[in-house]
């Protein structure tokens, strides 16, 4: 289902889709879980909270997303067509309300027919949507819309009007569905839209003023809610669902690496203009992303949410709310400052079966679908939606903002509660602009509010203002309290950046707050003036910045608050294109945050100055750095047209991931090759090792490692499926009741995994030739009914790490198997015996995704309930 980054093993141990517990061996301080018997799909929750069934699959099946309104009525994203799903007509966005505030159902309505809704915000008499969009029965692309219900009848008033078009690639929504495409939707103060958007990348969106963007791979955009001013936020995720935004615009995001390789999730704080390096920088580049804050191991990440509610218990509140699909879990993070950034510590909050969304209403009110197992292509008889509230809850109603005044929306910027914030702040803008400038200034220059009070009223005064509130704003940069906010908010439209002064952008880069200090920094990339180079350049490097050692992995989840402004200020220094600038402070006490901004800059007077700096340095340690850095430049990753796409295991070795040479690539290579045929042998490796690192092609060097995989030793699984044990003799209901009163031994486990074939298509250690989904963590996601299932029934579904592909080649040949490593010039395929077949992209004339799994049922037939207990003990017990 959904963008399944995680969906595991239905090659061998798929994720079982009936809703069982998932036993996650956690150790966190945390309120007694409790569990409810009258809700068996939500088996656990803090003793603070009242978590009560709302609606089951037959109002809400398949439920991808929802979205509740500040007035409590409940969208939710029913999707019958799922991640795999192909035939249209299947979606919908329903409306439940709860009229009386008892915790049930009085109404509901199809508020609109959508194909494979992925977001929701409802806000006003406006809902929000993004979804696939289908023409002639074909995937076309996926559309951000907005709905209008002016009557209040529940029902969309006619069709949608679009906001942004083709957030999605349609080639790929058409042969994969929509697993790896655009996803979450949620608003922050600050009136953007933020749309998180999977490795399906986009090329050419169009928003409603005509803007074109294009962005490969994944990553955060950002649109107004009219569908201008569409923008690139982030760069450099994987698969993210959702993100969750707190009161001073904080933005925090799930994601995870390879299918296959683990599916680790990482929790990270979004920072603007970041690049978070998947996948081509965080393995061997580490050092020019921003690391994740946490690697927590295997999982998929789903809907996001800020909790920031009076009405919520302390330690549940002013907390992001991570849904998790994989471990059907939701989470809290403790996010705690770090210079520009944060740590985290994560804890077990509410257990559903694969939950896929959250949100809360204005009067506390949380809401939570879950998939419940309906599959990849939806199920019209899975799924479900549950109210979590505090205990001792009482409903406070919350009055319609449409019947408001000004001065009672103006009450409601200073409400504890974030929902009721936004809406009066959305509503106010709306109907009161001239009021909204003076009741927002008001708020925002009020020393003795709090400080997240502040922030929404210098938030909402941006948007009233306009350019005709810089004034004021650059008033506010001296205040030690709220500057962020309003350095941020003076360089948040770029609509009427020409009017915004340089000045307090500079003198907030010396500020001793290093959050000032990086916002003061993204502004200046934003206002894209090139006299702000030296100031940029000034940014110091910490000692961390430097390259993994050859053959390891660098560290992309672990927190480094240091490399947070460097980082910033080399994208700073990119934008403004300060190509002068860099190649002036060569040599000079700025050199390495020059050079390190000079390897994104393909521009001919960076390579000729690199060269003439090269020439004039007299370090050897300078001259290492700068042959480097033209190494880097010798090739650009190759304009994106949405032909392809990296895959869900795609090459991570980096820098580019389809590289190609450009105009001056040529004075690169002179340089280099002269250098080359004057060094010695120690000199000669360092080419080796930079034409291998930097994958530059040049043969003369050498350096670049060709690793082949090897064929496992063939393995006849006909004779595995043939044969006749306890396990074939029984049903599979049988079996399952057996082996949950067998301990099973796991070193016969481990003698199993070999002889029945597994490894022939699973590793269960990483340093092991990459194969089929990765079985070293298994135990930690999964618990042994769970595995035994999985392996019981192959066919349940299919692993999007482990599907079944066709290729063609040119010589018309064709091979099944999985692919086990995909790049712009090759594609390994590994068939089900072990065997290997690599082929070069340009002799590939098809590939299909089949609809079987690879894995054969009947692998366990031969086997006693003894061996077969062992055999899932053993794979229990791999938490790597």
């Amino acid at each position: 289902m959904l963008k399944i980054t995680f969906s595991l093993f239905s090659a061998f141990l798929l994720l079982c889709w009936n809703g069982l517990n998932l036993q996650i061996n956690k150790t966190s301080e945390r309120s007694l879980q409790v569990a409810a018997d009258s809700l068996p799909n939500a088996s656990g929750w803090p003793a603070e909270l009242d978590v009560t069934p709302f609606a089951g699959p037959n109002l809400t099946p398949s439920p991808a997303c929802l979205a509740v309104a500040a007035t409590g009525e409940v969208y939710v994203g029913v999707d019958m067509i799922g991640s795999l799903g192909k035939e249209p007509g299947k979606g919908s966005i329903v409306r439940l309300v709860d009229s009386n505030n008892d915790g049930k159902i009085d109404a509901n309505s199809t508020f609109a027919m959508v194909d494979d809704p992925r977001g929701i915000i409802a806000m006003g008499d406006q809902v929000f949507v993004l979804h696939t969009t289908f023409v002639d029965g074909k995937a076309s692309g996926m559309d951000l819309v907005v709905f209008e219900d002016k009557n209040h009848d529940g029902k969309a008033d006619g069709p949608s009007k679009q906001l942004i078009k083709g957030i999605s690639n349609p080639k790929f929504l058409q042969s994969r569905g929509t697993d790896h495409a655009t996803n979450g939707i949620r608003m922050g103060i600050d009136g953007w839209i933020y749309i998180a958007v999977g490795d399906f990348g986009f090329h050419e969106a169009v928003d409603a003023s005509g803007k074109k963007l294009t962005q490969l791979g994944g990553g955060i955009v950002r649109v107004r809610p009219n569908g201008t001013e569409m923008e690139v936020f982030t760069h450099g995720l994987r698969n993210i669902y959702d993100v969750a935004i707190d009161p001073y615009m904080n933005v925090f995001t799930r994601d995870n690496t390879n299918d296959g390789g683990g599916w680790n999730i990482r929790f990270s704080n979004q920072i603007q203009s970041g690049e978070y390096g998947y996948p081509v920088l965080f393995k061997n580049f580490t050092e020019e992303i921003i690391p994740a804050l946490i690697d927590l191991g295997g999982g998929s990440g789903t809907g996001s949410l800020f909790m920031d509610d009076p009405t919520w218990p302390a330690k549940y509140n002013h907390v992001p709310m991570m849904a998790d699909w994989g471990r059907s879990q939701v989470y809290v993070h403790r996010v705690t400052p770090d210079g520009p950034t944060f740590t985290q510590k994560e804890e077990e909050f509410i257990k559903l079966a694969q939950v896929t969304d959250l949100d809360v209403d204005a009067s506390g009110r949380m809401y939570l679908a879950a998939w419940d197992g309906a599959g990849y292509s939806g199920n019209p008889s899975k799924g479900f939606v549950v109210r979590a509230i505090p205990k001792g809850w009482k409903y406070t109603a919350f009055k319609d903002v449409k019947k408001s005044s000004a001065k009672e929306l103006e009450a409601l910027l200073k409400s504890e509660s974030a929902v009721q914030r936004l809406a009066g702040q959305q509503e106010l803008l709306a109907r009161f602009p001239k009021e909204a400038v003076t009741a927002s200034w008001k708020i925002a220059s009020d020393k003795s509010l709090p400080l997240h009070i502040r922030a929404a009223g210098i938030f909402t005064y941006g948007q009233a203002a306009g350019k005709d509130g810089i004034t004021n704003l650059v008033k506010l940069t001296d205040d030690a309290n709220v500057k962020e906010f309003a350095l941020r908010t003076l360089a948040d439209r770029k609509t009427f950046l020409d009017k915004v002064p340089t000045e307090p952008f500079l003198k907030a880069m010396k500020d001793s707050n290093p959050r000032v200090q990086s916002v003061a920094t993204i502004g200046l990339g934003r206002l894209g003036r090139v006299e702000a180079a030296p100031a940029l350049l000034a940014v110091k490097v910490p000692s961390s910045f430097k390259s993994p050692e050859k053959g390891t992995e660098g560290p992309h989840a672990t927190p480094n608050s240091a490399i947070v402004p460097p980082h910033l200020a080399v994208r700073a220094l990119v934008a403004i294109n300060a190509v002068d600038a860099c190649v002036k402070a060569i040599g000079t006490e700025n050199s390495t945050i020059a050079l390190w901004a000079l390897r994104y800059m393909h521009d001919p007077k960076a390579v000729s100055g690199l060269i003439a700096a090269y020439g004039n340095a007299k370090d050897l340690d300078a001259k290492k750095q700068i042959l480097t850095t033209l190494g880097r430049l010798y090739k650009e990753e190759a304009p994106y047209d949405g032909s392809w796409w990296w895959s869900t295991r795609p090459d991570t070795h980096g820098p580019y991931y389809k590289a190609v040479t450009w105009g001056s690539s040529d004075a690169i290579k002179t340089l280099l090759m002269q250098e080359w045929s004057k060094a010695d042998e120690n000199g000669k490796k360092f080419f080796a090792d930079l034409n291998g690192r930097q994958r530059m092609g040049i043969d003369e060097f050498g350096g670049e490692e060709i690793v082949v995989e090897k064929t496992e030793q063939r393995i006849d699984l006909s004779k595995i499926q043939n044969k006749k044990g306890q396990v074939g003799d029984n049903s599979i209901e049988d079996v399952m009741l057996a082996i949950a009163k067998i301990e099973g031994d796991p070193a016969l486990g481990k003698q199993l995994f070999t002889k029945q074939g597994c490894i022939a298509c699973h590793s269960i250690t990483k340093n092991g030739p990459l194969k089929g989904p990765y079985m070293g963590q298994i135990g930690s996601i999964m618990n042994r009914e769970q595995i035994a299932e999985s392996i019981l029934k192959p066919n349940a579904s299919i692993s999007q790490g482990f599907a079944s592909v066709l290729v063609t080649t040119k010589d018309k040949q064709s091979y099944m198997g999985f692919v086990s490593e995909e790049s712009a010039e090759k594609l390994v395929l590994r068939d089900i015996t072990g065997a290997v077949y690599t082929f070069k992209m340009s002799d590939v004339t098809s590939r299909k995704e089949m609809e079987n799994s690879m894995m054969p049922q009947g692998l366990a037939n031969e086997l006693s309930y003894q061996e077969f207990a062992s055999l899932v003990t053993f794979l229990s017990q791999q938490k790597k």
